[in-house]
């Protein structure tokens, strides 16, 4: 790996799990400490540079292959990396490297049959998001590594990092009182030149819109916080983009615990943010950041009927390491050479897409609400997202939007 390619980090990514963390025993055997663990990257894009970082930061780990069809990017991407196997498809990957991990790095709507791929080979998975393009497409996933003994992890970064793990423990401890009402927002900006990649903008191909392919993140982070949503109601909207599907959606999330949250996600905002609130009790917790938050990114609003001291027993601890791709990879690599379940990080890849399947089974019809129980017994969308979008300029004879396959 060239020296330019590798991260400079201000904190220890091979700090060791607190030694009263809980041991549970996965159904995989241990890799052990004696050899690396052997990856090997399937797709070479822009996210796999995230994965090589983060492999080439483990002692214990080390990008044995990759794989692109394309012959000019593959070749790029493994010089960059020093990766020594080099393959057009991961079918020639796995019959000639001796591999414990692939990692997905590919267009979602490859993901199951790469999944079902290694697991007939023996080899554990982890893939990038959205996991699938549907739930009934995950649940095979998930079903085909649980019946082989196989991990699955999921790339929900945002679950990672100091601050959303202070956060989450104060949350559940209930320092900070019941939680009342959340925003989460993700307010991003992707011109025509996004989709116009061939594979975009096309229910068949990416799944879904802004919801599926960005909100995901930060709705993924809500949850991981709050915990398990009990009923959505939704609208998605083509506002502006040449797409088959959604460029903005509005929806009300109701958790089980009660939280009202509004969530909103947009490819049309030109200063980009992602947002998380929570008002609480006795606070509010706040995140603000683009695409990867730090301690410095969180801010906790103690309500005027906090006295000094109790609001000081909340501060963030000294110790700072940001959320991403490495202390996920890092924990998941943990667990296989360790032999243990994969953390909460890296695991629970449903209730993010339930989520965001119930936002556009609620869309299609009309906006009603959808229960948890309804979406899993009634098996809405389960085989895919494709629903209706609403189109303001035709409702209002502003003008009809085009679709990216008209």
């Amino acid at each position: 790996m060239s020296d330019s390619a590798r991260p400079a980090l201000p904190f220890d990514p091979y700090a060791q799990a607190p030694a009263d963390a809980p041991t549970v025993r996965a159904p995989w055997p241990a890799i052990g400490h004696d050899r690396p663990v052997r990856a090997a990257i399937i797709g070479t894009g822009a996210v796999a540079h995230l994965h090589a970082q983060a492999i080439a930061l483990d002692p214990l780990a080390v990008t044995v292959a990759c794989s692109n069809r394309n012959a000019e990017r593959r070749t790029a991407f493994a010089d960059t990396y020093d990766i020594p196997g080099r393959y057009e498809t991961l079918a020639e990957l796995l019959a000639a490297e001796d591999v414990d991990v692939v990692h997905l790095c590919t267009p979602p709507d490859l993901h199951r049959e790469q999944t079902l791929q290694a697991v007939a080979a023996g080899v554990h998975v982890v893939c990038e998001k959205p996991p699938a393009l549907s739930l009934a497409e995950l649940d095979d996933m998930q079903q085909a590594c649980d019946d082989a003994g196989l991990a699955f992890g999921i790339i929900f970064q945002q679950r990672t990092g100091t601050g959303a793990a202070h956060v989450r423990a104060l949350l559940t401890s209930g320092a900070l009182g019941r939680p009342l009402l959340a925003q989460c927002e993700t307010l991003w900006y992707r011109g025509t030149d996004y989709y116009a990649v061939d594979w975009r903008g096309r229910w068949a191909t990416e799944g879904g819109g802004t919801t599926l392919g960005h909100g995901i993140h930060q709705m993924d982070l809500l949850a991981h916080l709050l915990g398990d949503w009990a009923e959505i109601s939704a609208q998605t909207w083509r506002l502006d983009r040449a797409t088959d599907m959604e460029d903005a959606s509005t929806a009300t999330i109701l958790f089980a615990n009660g939280v009202v949250a509004t969530a909103t996600s947009s490819t049309l905002c030109p200063r980009e943010t992602s947002h998380v609130r929570i008002d609480c009790e006795k606070a509010t917790i706040e995140v603000e950041h683009l695409y990867g938050h730090a301690v410095p990114n969180w801010r906790i609003t103690p309500a005027p009927i906090v006295d000094a001291a109790e609001a000081a027993t909340w501060a963030f601890p000294d110790h700072d390491e940001p959320s991403g791709h490495i202390p996920l990879i890092r924990e998941t690599f943990r667990a296989l050479r360790e032999g243990t379940v994969l953390p909460d990080v890296a695991g629970s890849a449903r209730r993010p897409l339930e989520i965001v399947t119930a936002i556009y089974a609620s869309a299609d019809a009309g906006g009603r609400r959808i229960s948890a129980g309804e979406l899993r017994a009634e098996g809405l969308l389960a085989t895919s997202l494709e629903s209706a979008v609403r189109d303001p300029r035709a409702e209002l004879g502003l003008g009809v939007g085009v679709p990216a396959s008209a």
